[in-house]
């Protein structure tokens, strides 16, 4: 397909169509508008990211490295080993973590790496959950892959269903992504679930593409398993596998545009050189801040305290209304509104609140029906205050 082709072949993005939406309706205006639609955190990182972002520099005028700087790539890989528990050496800083200017860009690179054309004439195939992340979607299309969507929806826990997967599907598939804690529905996949997916995907010979990007938004007594764990449990080869981690929910620091990836050391190395010609290194300064955040978990663990709060006011005011529960991760709300699009119009108009319908992050059925017509996704990234004020406005117009 010529660039023009796969460009034709994707719809607007997300957050176009939602503009689109909302564009002829004027919010109400005796009160002031709150947008949920945006996962994009709004309290500030620890402070001393900006301390350490302030501070005179004499390096303005040195290209930085692709690959990070060896601190960043040491307290990366010292954070995951924390992490998941794993052996001392089961990481190697030098071979086995790539930073990334952001999950978005490495979750991208990731379909570029895995998917060549299939020798038999068809299309490889790139599976990934329904509601998908855009970027997904995306990144197949423009790697030259057939984007397949696997269902995710309350019948099977809000995560695919992959035993259900035929062979045949599996075998064609060269990349398969997936996020847990799952965007927008909250689901965290269980140790097994992910020790069996791995295991499908050295069989079938895809890259398993872990997105754990709200992996330290966790509300369970033990922390969210995740594909190091899976690896750990069947030998600790990371093989078929590359996990993200991001801080931009982790350390509320999505400005910063910063995160890693971690895989065997052949994946690493392909990700260095494709980013090598394609990928602008971070700044210094921002490697350094990055490295101090991934050294701290005092920071993190107020976070998840903050959002904690923030599903006790959700429990409260939505409790028995729209098919409300409180999810294992994360910081969204999935709520079954009926019709999810006539909702979001709704709340813009009659709430000033701002929310995304379920039908824009989920693809068509074959039949035509969409999973995700019903629902609406609510980001719970405020303040106390503000999110209790439009969570009594939603429930009070719908």
């Amino acid at each position: 397909m010529s660039l023009n082709a796969r460009l034709d072949a994707m719809t607007d993005h997300t957050f176009r169509r939602l503009a689109a939406l909302l564009a002829d309706i004027q919010p109400r205006a005796n009160v002031p508008p709150i947008n949920l639609s945006v996962g994009e955190p709004t309290h500030q990182p620890p402070p001393f990211v900006s301390e350490i972002l302030a501070r005179p520099r004499s390096d303005w005028n040195i290209y930085p490295m692709y690959f990070g700087t060896p601190e960043l790539r040491r307290a990366c890989a010292a954070w995951a080993t924390r992490r998941y528990r794993l052996p001392a050496t089961a990481i190697d800083p030098d071979q086995m973590i790539v930073p990334v200017s952001g999950t978005r860009e490495g979750l991208y690179f990731a379909a570029t790496l895995a998917v060549t054309p299939a020798a038999n004439g068809q299309r490889p195939l790139a599976l990934m959950p329904n509601p998908f992340y855009q970027v997904y979607y995306g990144a197949a299309v423009m790697a030259g892959a057939e984007p397949a969507f696997l269902p995710a929806t309350k019948a099977t826990g809000f995560l695919p269903d992959f035993d259900a997967v035929d062979p045949a599907v599996l075998d064609r598939a060269q990349v398969v992504y997936l996020c847990s804690p799952a965007n927008p529905q909250g689901a965290v996949a269980s140790l097994d679930y992910l020790k069996r997916l791995l295991t499908l995907a050295r069989k079938h010979d895809f890259l398993l593409v872990m997105d754990e990007c709200y992996s330290e938004l966790y509300y369970t007594k033990e922390p969210a398993p995740g594909g190091l764990d899976a690896a750990k449990a069947l030998g600790g080869s990371l093989d078929n596998l590359l996990v993200f981690h991001s801080l931009s929910k982790r350390s509320s620091a999505p400005g910063l545009r910063s995160g890693f990836a971690t895989g065997a050391p052949k994946t690493i190395a392909l990700m260095n050189r494709l980013r090598s010609y394609s990928a602008a290194a971070q700044p210094l300064a921002i490697m350094e801040a990055s490295a101090a955040c991934w050294k701290d978990e005092e920071h993190v663990e107020k976070m998840r305290a903050h959002y904690r709060a923030l599903y006790d006011i959700a429990e409260r005011v939505l409790k028995g209304r729209f098919g409300f529960y409180r999810p294992d991760g994360g910081f969204y709300l999935w709520l079954d509104v009926g019709d999810g699009e006539a909702a979001c119009k709704r709340l813009w108009g009659e709430a000033a609140v701002r929310v995304l319908p379920g039908s824009y992050m989920t693809r068509a059925n074959p039949d035509g029906s969409n999973d995700g017509a019903p629902y609406i996704r609510v980001a719970l990234v405020g303040d106390r205050e503000s999110t209790e004020e439009a969570l009594t406005r939603m429930a009070r117009v719908l």
